[in-house]
């Protein structure tokens, strides 16, 4: 079946999902990289490489922030929450995931909006690509880690024989 039916199906399908896209950004940047210094080495600068590589840079950025998420491999505090006892860490845990979420629900709303607003107006050095396509990343990056964040408090609360492989191990709320 091609669409999954359960949520390990749909976690597994979303991250070989944002695998292949950081993949393909990886290689793309490398490739305009590669391609920016040649040019100007020669002598003939590309006009628009300085504006894609910091696009593609800023693409990886946000589709690999949420691949992290997915993995649980994101920035976070573990041994400070670690140290407090299992009421306090649950609450602990429930307050970071009410804030991470918050806060990127917030970042795609804004991110929509800035959207909306750019509509009409192009890159400089690719006068044919929309510019509010370059920023599309915004709402769409901040939607991936909100779904990724989902994804982990499902796997932390589910119990441990249900756990990805990525999760084992890590303590879930007020677990020693």
């Amino acid at each position: 079946m091609l669409v999954p039916t359960d949520l390990g199906g749909w976690r597994r399908a979303l991250r070989r999902l944002l695998e292949a896209i950081v993949l393909g950004l990886i290689g793309t940047l490398a490739i305009v990289v590669l391609l920016g210094v040649g040019f100007r080495k020669a002598g003939m600068a590309l006009a628009w490489y300085d504006e894609l590589a910091s696009i593609l840079l800023a693409w990886l950025t946000y589709y690999g922030a949420a691949l992290a998420a997915l993995n649980g491999r994101h920035i976070g505090f573990p041994t400070m929450v670690e140290g407090l006892s299992p009421a306090r860490r649950r609450i602990a845990w429930a307050l970071r995931e009410v804030i991470v979420i918050g806060f990127f629900a917030v970042v795609a709303v804004s991110g929509a909006q800035v959207v909306r607003v750019l509509a009409g107006t192009y890159l400089v050095g690719l006068p044919w690509v929309p510019v509010a396509l370059s920023q599309s990343v915004i709402p769409i990056g901040a939607l991936l880690f909100v779904a990724a964040e989902l994804f982990a408090a499902a796997d932390t609360l589910a119990p441990a024989s249900r756990m990805p492989e990525a999760h084992r191990g890590t303590s879930a709320p007020g677990s020693p």
